[in-house]
């Protein structure tokens, strides 16, 4: 997947897929405009947009997203690794030069021609290298990242069009 190479040795893989009844070019502007203080992220807004409902419309101000530029998440900020509209979205934590090599972390977004629209693939990679790295990868991280991201495919398959699947 698109992304995979920035996270070597991950020892946290997930990949988790939906099916939306959009094509890509549709699906792409939301994925473009997710942030804390921007659309939010589609999950559970009380957890990871402090209670503020994320966007139930395409906001043409939050769709100049490009490769490099910083994605607000809250207490810390990712980058916006790849931007290959309508195909791709990886974010990481970043910035590249502040960012502590003791952690890794993506997130990855393939948007995939399927008849019914669009196959939305993303997959997180992660690595913690710091004492109880493995505990928070197995047991907090992964668990929480299923839940939230589980959350943010369903969102989305609601607000991008009726007929998902």
């Amino acid at each position: 997947m698109p992304g995979d190479d920035l996270c070597p040795g991950a020892r946290l893989v997930a990949t988790r897929s939906i099916t939306l009844g959009a094509r890509p070019d549709e699906v792409f502007p939301w994925l473009r405009q997710m942030g804390f203080g921007r659309a939010g992220w589609y999950s559970w807004d009380l957890l990871d947009n402090l209670g503020r409902r994320s966007a139930r419309t395409i906001h043409p101000e939050w769709q100049t997203l490009a490769s490099g530029d910083s994605v607000p998440g809250g207490p810390i900020d990712f980058e916006a690794a790849v931007v290959d509209p309508p195909r791709s979205l990886v974010l990481r934590l970043g910035p590249t030069e502040s960012r502590q090599r003791r952690i890794c972390f993506s997130l990855a977004y393939d948007l995939r021609d399927d008849p019914m629209g669009t196959r939305l693939v993303t997959r997180v990679r992660a690595r913690i290298d710091a004492p109880g790295g493995r505990f928070l990868e197995r047991f907090i991280l992964g668990p929480g990242d299923g839940i939230m991201l589980r959350r943010q495919l369903v969102t989305l398959s609601r607000r991008i069009a009726p007929t998902t699947r």
